[in-house]
């Protein structure tokens, strides 16, 4: 279906009932050749004898080509409103009038007085030649611009009196010539018909498009030179140029059609013959024509003929000068894009290397010598590969074997650039990134482009950033960020495995102190070093923070355990540095990569055995394990419920009957705090104290205690209890500024003799802070108030003489251990508690025994001469009440 008849079509569908639309669609194919069909039965008619041969002929020709120019200049007119073009527009247009004027040189013919037959016939032929010929050289695919359609135009001449040449020495001449009118009507349509022919089989686009056009409008011009030279007389020369002037019209206007500027297809230019000399073969032939002429005897060629080429020569000697002004011009683009191209290439800072498909370097910018050092003659004919490092050299020949499936790295994307390294002039590897261009299907090249930059400074820019962001700028080791991404490495493996250590010195921060920041850099310096030297090739040593290292280890847990305390004993020698000797000590938390959820999880846990390994002691090595977490989860309950226990009425005092053991009469009692939380339950004095001191609540609960202890004794001396009472203090609460003076305030405040009062501090506590000093002077300051001061738990832990010589104390508290006979080992317990009671007289103490729980334990002691004691056996810590109970039941004597 024609464009026009469809565009008309989308025009009607918005007013044309689309049942009356559908039967118009069906016939509309049918309506295109209808035309050439009405010609040919008027044909058939004439040849039959139906119809005159004039009236034949002149009916044929006038319905072929009315209609089919009509159809031209219809898609003229379409073309122009598609506003695709006024060059396509005019082609169309001018090709339909041509064969319009043709139509009407026929019928004129046929119409007009044999007078004016001949003339008027000759110049309708040459109007209707020169208007088709214009119109066809101006077609979409054709040619380009008006000086290939004037060579067009010159190669059709050329071609077309070759071979008019040729008939008129083999058939015209010898019969006579036929006259100058027929000399001249052959010679144009010859020309004009090769033209035609030549612009079809020219052009490199709408190849389809172009044969029909060019084609149908040969046929046109044969048949309408046929007409004229015949003169519509009967005979089959003109029954040939008619039936070929009725098909001409209709080959033409299908091709222009098809002609209407579009996408051009690709394929189009497949089996063109733009590139094919065409004036070769009718030149060869004129030649052999004349030969043969001569050879036979026939002559010389003629006038005419010596005319025709001549012709032909002038036609050439135009052509070959316009193409040699185009071929000229063509040179001087050449020369400027080569001029332009050298100069990118010379100023360019990429190499560029052409590679044949032997991978061997055929050409090599100039570039070469200013960025790598390398001449021509050192690589030029010799294997690429040859300039690569032996690592890259596979991957280099697996890139240019196979372009875009170089396989990349599990962890990368497919690259589109290369790296490699390449052996620049002086012998040394530079690290280079390629680009690849693979013109082996282009014939002017058939080879590998390769464009090669040097990225060395880049290279050193990424290393010194990376060290940068992954290095730790004091000690050189890896820092916290590239710790993170290795263990994250190690627990993205198949099989992780592996574990951390985290290291952290103790004694650093008195060196800082005493010696200033920069003797503690140096010292961290040297630890990174031994860190280091102690380690395998497969441990990263890092710094996280501060004095905190860390090592990732793929070693197992055995060997691990061995590493951190062979890094205990090494970092735990002597630091010698200029004038100073200093001596750290170490400790190791470990965690296992395998079971943890994530890489923050994996250093937790290593923090949670660091922090297990600091309580145990110097140069300890621990590893996580989940019941750690859970003592530091409660840990951390406690720390955030105990602020505020006292408000809440959580706090609270039992009470343990102290007795003389002859009479087992109660002379006086102990006061222990208790916890009882209502989600973490009871918590213990021992768990409740060092996170009190931890948070600074100590005077705070010190003094609450102190005050519900008087008021509880003073409530029972006033009931008639001749008692006294102890309360536990831990050596950090009694050298505190405040303790004394809230002491002093609860005796007053209660009225509670400073005599009945006993301030019992723990034997572990006195050994650790505060100095001896600080204790000495606050056991003092406590018996200038008149309150007596005892020893806890005396025996368990080693103590000074000296010390228990110069310290104010009262009493000892002497507990199970030294009065609990050991299994299998005989009696040993009464020597033990001899001595005790020895030393005690001696020094003017009095001997209470703590935690009597059987009857063997009252009867060691009361052997021994101790005569005071408490334990489970007499009664357990109780609330106040159950006390007051038990001392009623036991008739304890009043004042």
């Amino acid at each position: 279906m024609s464009s026009e008849l469809a565009r008309a079509l989308r025009r009607a569908r918005a007013t044309v009932p689309a049942m009356a639309i559908m039967p118009a669609m069906a016939i509309m194919p049918a309506m295109a050749i209808m035309p050439t069909v009405a010609a040919a039965v008027l044909l058939v008619a004439g040849l039959t004898g139906g119809l005159p041969t004039v009236a034949a002929v002149a009916s044929a020709v006038g319905v072929s080509v009315a209609a089919h120019a009509t159809r031209l200049v219809r898609v003229a007119l379409a073309i122009h409103r598609g506003s695709r073009g006024l060059g396509p527009c005019r082609g169309a247009g001018l090709l339909g009038l041509g064969l319009l004027a043709g139509g009407c040189t026929v019928v004129g013919l046929a119409g007009y007085p044999a007078g004016l037959t001949g003339r008027l016939g000759f110049a309708g032929f040459l109007v209707a030649v020169g208007v088709q010929l214009t119109g066809l050289l101006m077609l979409p695919g054709a040619a380009a611009t008006p000086a290939a359609r004037l060579q067009r135009l010159l190669d059709g001449v050329a071609v077309g009196t070759c071979l008019f040449y040729i008939a008129w020495l083999l058939v015209l001449a010898p019969h006579g010539g036929g006259g100058p009118r027929t000399f001249l009507a052959g010679l144009i349509s010859c020309a004009a018909a090769s033209v035609a022919l030549i612009t079809g089989l020219r052009a490199a686009r709408y190849r389809t498009a172009a044969l029909a056009c060019s084609g149908g409008t040969a046929l046109s011009i044969a048949g309408l030179a046929g007409l004229v030279a015949a003169g519509l007389t009967p005979g089959a020369a003109t029954w040939l140029a008619a039936a070929a002037l009725v098909a001409g019209p209709a080959l033409a206007a299908e091709g222009a059609r098809r002609a209407e500027p579009r996408e051009p297809n690709p394929a189009d230019a497949d089996g063109s013959f733009a590139g094919y000399p065409l004036l070769a073969p009718p030149i060869g032939a004129a030649l052999l024509a004349t030969a043969y002429l001569v050879v036979t005897g026939g002559g010389v060629p003629d006038r005419s003929a010596i005319v025709l080429g001549l012709t032909a020569v002038a036609a050439l000697a135009v052509r070959e000068a316009l193409a040699a002004l185009a071929v000229r011009r063509y040179a001087r683009r050449l020369a400027g894009r080569e001029a332009h191209f050298r100069s990118l290439v010379a100023g360019s800072r990429d190499v560029t290397v052409v590679i044949d498909t032997d991978l061997v370097v055929r050409w090599l910018s100039p570039a070469a010598a200013r960025q790598f050092a390398l001449s021509e003659q050192d690589v030029v004919n010799r294997p690429f590969t040859a300039m690569l490092h032996p690592e890259d050299a596979a991957r280099v020949v697996d890139w240019l074997s196979a372009p875009g499936k170089v396989s990349a790295p599990p962890d990368k994307a497919q690259p589109s650039l290369l790296e490699a390294r390449l052996r620049d002039g002086y012998g040394r590897w530079r690290d280079t990134e390629s680009t690849l261009s693979d013109l082996r299907s282009t014939p002017e090249v058939a080879a590998f482009v390769v464009h090669i930059r040097d990225i060395g400074d880049r290279r050193a820019m990424e290393r010194t950033l990376h060290q940068m962001a992954f290095t730790d700028q004091l000690t050189g080791l890896a820092n916290r960020r590239e710790l993170l991404r290795a263990v994250a490495a190690a627990r993205s493996a198949r099989e992780p495995a592996g574990a951390v250590l985290i290291i952290e010195p103790d004694g650093l921060t008195v060196l800082n102190d005493l010696h200033g920041r920069e003797f503690g850099d140096a010292v961290l310096i040297e630890l990174g070093r031994r860190l280091r030297s102690g380690l395998d090739t497969g441990d990263l040593p890092a710094r996280l923070a501060g004095d905190q290292f860390a090592v990732l280890t793929p070693a197992g847990s055995i060997l691990a355990y061995a590493l951190a305390s062979r890094l205990v004993t090494v970092l735990s020698e002597p630091y010698r540095l200029p004038g100073v000797t200093a001596h750290l000590s170490a400790m190791v938390g470990l965690a296992e990569v395998a079971g943890a959820t994530g890489v923050d999880e994996v250093l937790r846990w290593a923090d949670l055995a660091l922090l297990r390994a600091k309580r145990t002691g110097r140069g300890s090595v621990e590893w996580y394990d989940k019941s750690m977490e859970s003592a530091l989860l409660r840990r951390m309950a406690v720390e955030q419920e105990l602020p505020g226990a006292i408000d809440r009425g959580e706090l609270d005092l039992v009470y343990q009957p102290v007795l003389e053991l002859t009479h087992r009469r109660a002379v006086g009692a102990e006061a222990l705090l208790r916890w009882r939380h209502p989600r973490l339950g009871a918590v213990p004095p021992a768990e409740l104290i060092p996170i009190a001191e931890d948070l600074d609540l100590t005077d705070e609960i010190s003094r609450w205690v102190l005050h519900r202890a008087c008021r509880q004794l003073s409530s029972w001396l006033r009931d008639g209890w001749d008692l006294w009472l102890s309360v536990n203090v831990s050596a950090r609460q009694l050298v505190s500024p405040g303790f004394v003076p809230a002491l002093s305030g609860a005796i007053e405040a209660h009225l509670v003799a400073p005599g009945r009062v006993l301030v019992e501090v723990a034997e572990t506590a006195t050994g650790d802070r505060p100095t001896p000093d600080a204790r000495e002077a606050a056991f003092a300051a406590v018996r200038l108030l008149g309150v007596r001061t005892a020893i806890d738990h005396f025996g368990t832990d080693p103590t000074s003489l000296a010390h228990l010589r110069r310290m104010a104390v009262d009493v000892l508290k002497v507990d199970r251990p030294l009065f609990t006979e050991p299994a299998g080992r005989g009696r040993l317990a009464a020597p033990i508690m001899d001595v005790v009671m020895s030393l005690a007289d001696r020094l003017g103490l009095e001997v209470i025994a703590c935690g009597l729980e059987a009857e063997a334990h009252l009867e060691t002691v009361r052997a021994a001469g101790c005569h005071v004691g408490q334990g489970n056996l007499f009664g357990a810590p109780a609330p106040a009440e159950r006390v007051e109970a038990y001392l009623t039941d036991n008739r304890s004597p009043s004042l």
